[in-house]
């Protein structure tokens, strides 16, 4: 075997070593980076005395907004403030307490933004109204744009010229040095 194909030989093994090992500890930097977060993740673990209460639980835990956060409900979010809520509401079903009664103790405290689904009164008209008002004004603007375009190319389609135009045309299209002036 010649010696100098078995040293380059090695030495390319060793960059392909080197390199795949790089490549290993990269991707196990990035796996370490992503579940860092998980590690500190806490699970909450509440005893109820009924599965109707459990549910209950999860029910009202997924309806109420958490009032830090921008839009999660309080099973979504991490914030101490969520926390809190959901053992107010663990608390407040061990009470005996009903879902409408814990949600007038929670809109009492917060206001009406804890709920997700607010009750339909005088100020949250815009709330329920207001996407089906803006849907149907954008298609009104929608329909008469298209009609605006359908009558003009109408117009544009229909147009014809008179007999003079027809002739001139033809002597333009007939003379090229015609300059267009007559």
């Amino acid at each position: 075997m010649n010696p100098t194909v078995s040293v380059t030989w090695y030495f390319n093994m060793e960059f392909v070593r080197s390199y795949l090992a790089r490549i290993l500890g990269a991707a196990l930097l990035v796996l370490a980076v992503l579940f860092a977060n998980s590690v500190y993740a806490v699970v909450e673990i509440y005893e109820f005395d009924s599965v109707e209460q459990e549910k209950l639980y999860q029910s009202l835990a997924s309806e109420l907004r958490c009032p830090k956060c921008q839009n999660q409900n309080l099973i979504g979010s991490d914030s101490q403030i969520a926390k809190d809520l959901r053992a107010e509401v663990y608390r407040l079903l061990k009470e005996g307490k009903t879902g409408p009664e814990i949600k007038e103790y929670m809109v009492a405290r917060y206001g009406e933004y804890v709920l997700y689904k607010p009750k339909l009164q005088g100020k949250t008209y815009i709330l329920w109204f207001g996407p089906a008002v803006l849907l149907l004004i954008g298609v009104s603007v929608l329909a008469m744009i298209v009609k605006r375009r359908k009558t003009t190319e109408v117009v544009e389609t229909n147009t014809e010229i008179s007999d003079q135009e027809q002739a001139r045309l033809q002597a333009m299209l007939n003379n090229p040095e015609f300059n267009g002036k007559d």
